[in-house]
């Protein structure tokens, strides 16, 4: 397994001279840039990886090694030596059953020997719960993130072998020598009282404790709640779907005042019990060092490949310490393994007895090696 990885920037173009190279065989790229959405951006990537498998999506911020940029693009250019790729993509229209089409795509791939499923979504018009509830009947361990737009939240879009489009999933299945372990993070803390969601839909908070979700959720946050839904991402929710169930995170999109609710970056389910919570930055890097020392044992492998995925609340809690994470997380894994990913609009690993969950606020590695 070989990983080279390239930036490119409006102003300056690719950082390294590139040439045509005929053995890679897949190329990942995240990118915070309009250029990713219009076709000649794909043409040029695949002038230059002809017989690579081309996976990649907006972002909300770009991780390559111990940096993190923002309005560039960046590719990771990989050759396998015993591991085979497969590819499947679907747009998924409004009027689409999430959980019907994403299992017919699921029944595309090879069905022998898939190790590992990696899976990039639109990170605003597909219901990450329910690709993720579905995506866990595979019965092996799933993970990706949900395409960004920086903190615009208003169009992400994926790319897979062809143009970017909105709308669209991607899976990308491994198969062989490949060695794959993840995890994910967290550092939050829960506060305050119990509640209980007494009415939602989805994504949508409408009620808790039988009041307005939003007029709870202003009073909880007092003068920062004049810069809602962007403070909001600083006190997400912690849910639990029955006392007996693991509490996950679920951080704040946005708010609709007319009907008082509270839309959310993943399934908010009616009866569930749900508490604020918050943090602090060593909290949130203290996680993330515990993680990458969990995965560190298989960091004497030659020339991996780490992909990150981060919640871009995370990143804005942390503003300009966010860099201290990602350097933290690449010291541990060492020289010899390339970290690579992005900040998302939700995170996608294993979680509890599942082997596939939507969460928010966390970052999440994907440890992959021959």
């Amino acid at each position: 397994m070989h990983v080279t990885t390239y930036r490119w920037a409006k102003s300056s173009g690719w950082d390294i001279n590139l040439s045509q190279n005929p053995d890679i065989n897949l190329v990942m790229v995240f990118a915070d840039n309009p250029y990713f959405s219009q076709p000649q951006c794909y043409e040029e990537i695949k002038s230059f990886f002809p017989n690579a498998d081309i996976v990649g999506c907006t972002s909300s911020g770009n991780i390559n090694g111990s940096t993190i940029s923002d309005e560039d693009m960046i590719i990771a250019a990989i050759t396998f030596s015993g591991t085979k790729v497969a590819v499947k993509s679907k747009i998924i229209e409004s009027e689409d059953d999430i959980s019907s089409v994403v299992t017919e795509l699921v029944k595309e791939l090879p069905d022998s020997k898939l190790k590992h499923l990696f899976v990039l979504s639109d990170g605003l018009s597909v219901s990450g719960s329910e690709l993720t509830r579905t995506l866990n009947a595979l019965g092996i361990p799933v993970t990706g993130g949900l395409a960004g737009d920086a903190d615009r939240f208003k169009e992400s879009w994926v790319m897979v072998n062809g143009p970017a489009k909105r709308n669209q999933i991607a899976l990308v299945g491994f198969y062989g020598a490949l060695t794959a372990s993840c995890g994910f993070s967290t550092g939050w803390k829960e506060f305050g009282p119990e509640r209980r969601v007494t009415k939602s839909k989805g994504n949508i908070l409408y009620e808790i404790d039988h009041k307005p979700a939003l007029e709870i959720y202003t009073k909880f946050l007092g003068e920062l709640s004049k810069d809602l839904p962007g403070s909001g991402l600083r006190f997400p929710l912690s849910v639990k779907d029955s006392d007996s169930d693991p509490a996950y995170v679920r951080t704040l999109l946005g708010i609709n005042a007319e009907e008082q609710s509270l839309i959310f970056a993943g399934d908010v389910p009616q009866g569930s019990s749900c508490k604020l919570m918050k943090t602090d930055i060593d909290s949130l890097i203290d996680a993330s060092i515990d993680l990458a020392n969990d995965l560190a044992v298989e960091g004497d492998k030659q020339n991996s490949l780490c992909l990150a995925v981060s919640c871009v609340g995370r990143r804005l809690v942390m503003d300009q310490i966010s860099e201290e994470e990602i350097e933290a997380i690449q010291g541990i894994l060492g020289p010899k393994n390339t970290v690579f990913g992005f900040y998302s609009y939700g995170e996608i690993a294993p979680f509890g007895f599942s082997s596939c969950s939507l969460h928010n606020q966390t970052t999440t590695l994907t440890f992959l090696s021959e």
